[in-house]
């Protein structure tokens, strides 16, 4: 996987606001954020989407989410926050390194989503439900 802005920060190569990092987990604040406090908590093992991501980064950055969450709502005093983590350009990635975006509500500011749900059939979730067990068995 080619270098991205991540991997660069991850380095040392560009300045960053960094809040943790560990020997697979690096965080820091957004310079773009949606709120105060929004952060970027990135694995250093590079993986554009979660499903390339090793087991053992994933259970890291598992390990340390809650922590950042808890740190970002005391410093920040928000009493909500959302985790946002998008894999492909159709789902919103813009840079393609695993990341997830912990994203304080103050109000207004923060991520304001849209949601359409729709129905599922009994018969087809059934089905999916036991084609994506069996896959993730494998």
């Amino acid at each position: 996987m080619a270098d991205t802005i991540f991997t660069r920060i991850i380095k040392g190569e560009i300045p960053s606001h960094k809040v943790y990092e560990d020997a697979h987990v690096f965080a820091f604040l957004d310079i773009a954020p949606l709120s105060p406090g929004h952060t970027l908590v990135v694995p250093k093992e590079p993986a554009a989407t979660l499903d390339a991501l090793s087991d053992e980064a994933s259970a890291a950055i598992g390990r340390v989410l809650p922590r950042i969450c808890r740190a970002v709502m005391k410093e920040t005093g928000a009493t909500a926050y959302n985790i946002l983590q998008n894999n492909g350009a159709e789902a919103h990635q813009a840079v393609f390194h695993v990341h997830f975006h912990v994203i304080p509500k103050h109000g207004a500011s923060g991520l304001g989503i849209g949601w359409k749900p729709q129905r599922l059939d009994a018969a087809a979730g059934r089905d999916l439900a036991d084609r994506l067990a069996a896959a993730i068995g494998s």
